[in-house]
């Protein structure tokens, strides 16, 4: 057999060097894309075992505080806790305080938010500050809000339920994506769904999360109208009990003097988390229009009938209601998310 010319084993080469190249490629391609097409890592209860043990402790120590010394803080952090995850997901975005002389304002700073109580905020940097002294760098501001919000429903009655935890801190706060994505006091059950379905949560979680009115308070100028020109009709709203509708017109002026001034969602049971918000709907003593029109609108009046006779059925559908809500719009990794020191600030 003769010897193989230089030329050809050349060539040989050549295209043996080729079809290794392109086989190195292809490898890499196809790692590249099962790393992208990857899911994320879902929430879990256990996320900080090994990294921070103690989390749940260390802001346990917080919102039982907070709790006895001001009470207002329990509703007012799971507000802020609702507020945030309908607003660019669950990534305390809404903590961001605007920084100095922006013309750009933060999440917190949107007239919607203005009414969130101080002690919120307070809550959350309190229980930051101290998660940081033992576990530096490691838990999310988003995470510990959750935490804080599930604490105060259980301080106050309600129950208690495992928080899934892995959130990053969002990096986007504007004030800007605010008014279309919180329900306002009057929204018709049309209007609320449409908001509760875009983002991804339906009729029976509407019912279900409206229940944390069961304990909290609300300025007058969200339900002054019922008292004095309800839709326009310059009368009262005819779906309010006469003697709530007088007591709340005492307290909240129709013009001017009421800024201020707030009453209780829950009339009866007002610093307790229970099913009380549900018989109270059955008995025309619901504060806002929102809240009231869950027990005249055909499709959500049998659940709010449900929960007002089962209390153990409301606390067993909050708790997954209130995990499905935490899940909205989670933020994972460095390319989207960050994990701050100061949770008003960005890292």
């Amino acid at each position: 057999m003769p010897a193989p010319s230089s030329s050809s084993s050349s060539s040989s080469v050549c295209t043996f060097l080729l079809i290794f190249l392109l086989a190195v490629r292809a490898s890499n391609c196809a790692a590249k894309a099962t790393k992208n097409t990857r899911p994320p890592r879902q929430l879990s209860a256990d996320y900080y075992a090994k990294k921070c043990p103690q989390l749940e402790q260390i802001v346990g120590s917080v919102t039982s505080q907070q709790f006895k010394e001001a009470p207002v803080s329990g509703p007012a952090t799971i507000r802020l806790f609702f507020h945030d995850c309908f607003v660019e997901g669950c990534d305390a975005s809404i903590l961001i305080s605007t920084k100095p002389g922006s013309k750009q304002l933060a999440e917190k700073d949107a007239e919607d938010n203005k009414d969130l109580r101080v002690e919120a905020f307070q809550t959350i940097n309190m229980a930051k500050e101290l998660v940081e002294r033992k576990c530096p760098g490691i838990v999310s501001c988003a995470d510990i809000l959750a935490v804080a919000a599930r604490d105060f429903v259980h301080l106050a009655g309600g129950p208690y339920y495992q928080v899934k935890k892995g959130r990053w801190d969002g990096k986007i706060s504007m004030a800007s994506r605010v008014q279309y994505n919180i329900p306002r006091a009057n929204f018709t059950i049309d209007q609320q769904l449409k908001l509760f379905n875009s983002k991804g949560l339906t009729l029976e979680d509407l019912v279900v999360l409206s229940g944390a009115h069961t304990f909290g308070f609300a300025h007058c100028k969200q339900f002054v109208g019922r008292l004095y020109n309800y839709r326009g009709t310059k009368q009262p709203d005819p779906d309010m009990d006469p003697r709530l509708l007088k007591a709340l017109q005492m307290s909240c002026p129709q013009f001017g003097g009421n800024s201020d001034i707030i009453a209780p969602f829950d009339v009866t049971t007002p610093f307790m988390f229970d099913h009380a918000y549900y018989g109270n709907l059955e008995a025309k003593l619901g504060l806002l229009a929102s809240d009231q029109a869950l027990v005249l609108d055909p499709r959500t009046k049998p659940l709010v009938q449900q929960l007002g006779k089962d209390k153990q059925k409301f606390f067993q559908a909050f708790s997954v209601a209130m995990e499905k809500m935490g899940s909205i719009g989670v933020k994972r990794g460095r390319r989207h998310g960050e994990k701050r020191r100061y949770c008003s600030m960005h890292a």
